[in-house]
């Protein structure tokens, strides 16, 4: 056949979602993968990582047959067997352990290995109508939604693309320069143009703060001193609107009283700043109106990430940048996107009785401890599809003791043998997301994406919703879905939601969900029932279905100080930030992204690398009180004295005693609704011999 290149939607929302055009070169294999350059948000650009995806989906080591352990658990013996054996024997698994333990003994598992709608989120209406444990979705998202949710009450905001009308751009906890391309080039648009000024505020200078004029280069955890800080200035020197608060905010007079105490002298202390850096920043924010903040995951992953969310999302609520053309703010817009999801999902069949586990504390949950577990059996088997916990959960050392108990039951159905599916009983091969029909809708952009799949799955490569549905029917569940195809799944949702059918979607390419100026800048209200936006969350409404955690959040915006703090023992903090060309643990498989992100390494200020005696290239043994890892030295102006990163997520056996950074950072559930703190972790440092921890 002829080459040609094919639409398709990148499943990795980092939170792009890239619209893609990609060359089906014959029936099995494609050639060169590109942005659509008539779609507006990608415009022609995507990340290097997705570019180079021939690499990744015709990679020799991907699976390709079904598998089953054959030896000890890690040992990495695996036999071959038919997709009957495979399936028979997982189901055999699932029923036994229902039988003597109860449906909630058997626990499926997944993420964000694909982001497609029918693929990723099937396994749930699997869980629904078995009765199998639920699963709460905190590894990524959920500090961050409660925080913007507090004061804004939806989950939108100002269109990316109006980034091209903006003169001041605030990149906040985020780095898109590695993770979310298209941001950049919105960015580079304004520059052009407008000449617009950016601020980068991140712990450490990622490539994005290199490419900023201004780096707020703050301690970990203190982003919601910052923004008190800020609002300070704001309230002081006359840059607060307070018409525009009269009209759209809840109580501005009570939080100008609460911030009198927040100087920017207060903020200098708590966020390690220079005092006049944070009056400097304030001012050029309040002279501004066209100020967007493109607010990031990043300082969400803290204990008090959700508070911290919440204070960012304060400023444009002072100074009305709302109302002018690119201002604003945008965390991702999610509630853009009313999908219909009943039928995927298994909605229709859910039991609320079932309880539902935190996916965050995985480690705890497969250990027996009774709280994770919420007062139910113990975990027996599982179904892991296109996760990684053995090596991005939290708390690894418990997770991997978890994963190895001989009693426990895995399956894993993967597109390579992860350091997860070393420790499974049968192994699956997946298909990836050129190789399956589905649909997507973006976090950074308005669009809805169906796309079919470009070329066939090698060798016995099955897709998700293909493995459901076998395993519904060897196990007696019952629910209309699982006789649908992925393609009738997604017509059907598409049409209950009001929307095109999935021909006419994908004829379409993309479909535009945004909604009015207006309302995606809030100008007819806020989210919340009174129309607006809120100074005082009600924290409790937010957080009371997990229990009383709620409590601890700050009546209004402030720094919560319950981090992980430096002590005498443990004088460091510790980020674990994204690497450029991995995406958590996709692509850590791919010989381009290895090689050029070489191994592990420890960012540490050349300061503290004097004080240790330490040297680029040297080894490191950092720690704290759930284990230690050896890692190599770079000394690195990028960050304050007392921070240390280590770009991940490096696979555990790349590190040099094969334990991965995951075993230092903890699994504790942050108020108010849970979520994984993954940069909020206190450690020590000392100097590693060469010749030892080999």
């Amino acid at each position: 056949m002829t080459s040609e290149f094919v639409s398709s939607a990148c499943p990795h929302d980092c939170p792009s979602t890239c619209a893609l055009e990609v060359e089906r070169l014959d029936d099995y294999t494609i050639g060169k993968v590109r942005g659509a350059a008539d779609n507006d948000y990608t415009l022609g650009v995507i990340c290097d990582k997705v570019a180079r995806y021939r690499e990744r989906i015709h990679h020799p080591e991907r699976l390709s047959h079904p598998l089953k352990r054959s030896g000890p658990k890690g040992s990495g013996r695996f036999e071959p067997i038919s997709w009957d054996e495979a399936l028979d024997e997982v189901a055999a698994a699932f029923k036994a352990a229902a039988d003597e333990f109860g449906a909630e003994a058997v626990w499926p598992f997944h993420y964000a290995g694909t982001m497609g709608l029918v693929q990723r989120d099937g396994i749930h209406r699997f869980r629904h109508a078995l009765g199998y444990s639920g699963l709460d979705e905190t590894i990524c998202v959920t500090l961050a939604r409660m925080g913007w949710y507090a004061g804004v009450g939806k989950l939108w905001g100002t269109d990316a693309r109006d980034m091209a009308q903006s003169d001041l751009i605030v990149i906040w906890g985020t780095n898109p320069v590695s993770t979310q391309v298209n941001v950049m080039t919105h960015v580079t648009k304004a520059r052009k143009e407008r000449g617009a000024k950016v601020v980068c505020v991140d712990p450490y200078r990622t490539g994005t703060a290199k490419a900023a004029d201004i780096h707020l280069a703050v301690r970990p955890g203190t982003d919601g001193a910052l923004a008190c800080g800020v609002m300070h200035v704001l309230f002081r020197e006359g840059f607060a609107d307070r018409d525009y608060m009269a009209r759209f905010t809840d109580d501005p007079e009570r939080l100008e009283k609460h911030l009198e105490t927040r100087t920017p002298a207060w903020a200098a202390d708590i966020t390690g700043l220079a005092e006049e850096d944070i009056v400097a920043f304030a001012r050029l924010y309040g002279q501004t109106e066209r100020s967007y903040i493109r607010v990031g995951y990043g300082f969400s992953r803290s204990r008090n990430g959700a508070a911290n969310v919440h204070a960012v999302t304060c400023l444009p609520a002072v100074t009305g940048t709302w109302q002018h053309p690119g201002g604003g703010a945008l965390y991702v817009q999610a509630d853009l996107y009313n999908i219909d999801q009943t039928v995927i999902k298994g909605l229709d069949v859910v039991d609320p009785e079932v309880r539902i586990l935190d996916m965050s504390r995985i480690g705890a949950v497969l250990t027996g401890d009774k709280g994770a577990l919420k007062g139910g059996p113990p975990v027996k088997a599982m179904l892991i599809q296109n996760q990684n916990p053995a090596m991005v959960a939290p708390d690894s050392v418990k997770v991997l003791q978890g994963l190895k108990r001989e009693d426990l039951f895995i399956c894993v159905h993967e597109q390579f043998m992860t350091e997860t599916a070393e420790l499974a009983d049968i192994v699956l091969p997946a298909t990836m997301f050129l190789e399956h029909d589905d649909m997507y809708k973006g976090s950074g952009h308005p669009y809805l994406q169906v796309t079919k799949k470009v070329i066939e799955a090698p060798a016995e490569c099955r897709s998700n919703h293909e493995v459901h549905c076998a395993l519904a029917e060897r196990l007696g569940a019952e629910h209309p879905g699982f006789a649908m195809s992925a393609w009738e799944l997604m017509d059907q949702s598409l049409k209950a939601s009001g929307l095109p059918g999935a021909d006419d979607a994908l004829k379409a390419r993309w479909i535009d969900c945004s909604k009015s100026s207006d309302e995606m800048n809030f100008l007819n209200g806020f989210g919340h029932a009174d129309g607006r936006f809120r100074f005082a969350p009600d924290w409790r409404a937010l957080g009371q279905a997990h229990g009383t955690a709620w409590q601890a959040m700050p009546a209004l915006p402030d720094h919560l100080d319950n981090i992980d703090a430096a002590d005498k023992d443990h004088p460091f903090r510790l980020v674990t930030a994204p690497a450029r060309r991995f995406l958590n643990s996709t692509f850590t498989e791919t010989e381009t992204s290895r090689t050029k992100e070489g191994r592990p390494t420890a960012f540490i200020n050349p300061a503290d690398c004097e004080a240790l005696g330490l040297s680029d290239g040297e080894r490191v043994r950092i720690g704290n009180r759930q284990g230690d890892v050896v890692v190599h030295v770079k000394p690195y102006e990028g960050q304050q004295p007392g921070v240390v990163v280590i770009e991940s997520i490096w696979p555990n056996k790349a590190f040099v005693e094969g334990l991965g950074i995951n075993a230092l950072t903890s699994a504790d559930s942050a108020p108010p609704a849970g979520g994984a703190v993954f940069h909020d972790t206190a450690v020590w440092l000392r100097a590693e011999p060469s010749g030892e921890g080999m």
